[in-house]
């Protein structure tokens, strides 16, 4: 395990490296071991990909030897092989999302069919039928990086970002998949969209997906669209 600062309240404890299940469950696995010791003073505990980000408040541990940053690295240290009560593992499921792939919804649909030398009802039918892990939630609120992507449908991000990509845009970018929560700028190729609501500050909790979930798509006609919100 290698620790070092992440700004100036919080420690990136990083596992492993590269996409993949196995080095997941390992981070899963201990962001649970962190949260199950329950540390005064420890504000947020995020997993993602191959690390654990440990946020905390400086002044919880101001009269600990050593200076705070050192203090929660001792304290991390402290949770390796830690019983846990598995928050996050417990909480992982398998959620299905509606989308529709019309290209009034997925105007990159066919760019990503050229690119791939497949037909673009090919695209949808294998970006449909694999099984995603997510691996992160970040860049906007609730914007979850999915993992398993087919190879057949790998593609780089666009040359130039878009400056508006509509809330619930599925979009492909390089070797993952993704789902804009809300309107945001992006720079993924956009092959569809859902009418599910991912973030919503009003739910608790507020993203539907969290790191650990699988994601299956659902193709769904336009004029289904309307009655899913």
């Amino acid at each position: 395990m290698r620790l070092e600062p992440l700004g100036d309240s919080a420690v990136l404890a990083t596992l492993g490296d590269g996409i993949d299940g196995a080095t997941l469950g390992s981070v899963l696995d201990f962001a649970d071991a962190l949260a199950s010791a329950r540390r005064p003073g420890i504000t947020d505990i995020v997993p993602a990909y191959e690390s654990v980000a440990v946020f905390y408040d400086p002044a919880r541990f101001a009269e600990m030897p050593g200076d705070a940053y050192d203090a929660v690295c001792t304290f991390i240290v402290s949770c390796v092989g830690r019983p846990t009560n598995a928050p996050f593992r417990t909480e992982a499921k398998l959620v299905e999302i509606p989308v529709c792939y019309a290209s009034t919804f997925g105007p990159d649909l066919d760019a990503v069919a050229v690119h791939c030398k497949l037909s673009a009802a090919e695209v949808v039918a294998i970006h449909a039928e694999a099984e995603y892990l997510v691996h992160a939630i970040g860049f906007t609120p609730g914007f979850p990086y999915l993992g398993g992507l087919p190879e057949t449908l790998r593609t780089p991000r666009r040359d130039t970002p878009r400056g508006h990509v509509p809330a619930g845009s599925v979009a492909i970018g390089g070797s993952q998949t993704g789902i804009y929560p809300v309107d945001s700028p992006g720079g993924w190729h956009i092959i569809g969209r859902t009418p599910l609501h991912l973030f919503s500050p009003e739910r608790t909790p507020a993203a539907l997906l969290r790191p650990g979930d699988r994601v299956r798509f659902k193709p769904i006609w336009a004029s289904e669209f309307s009655s899913w919100k």
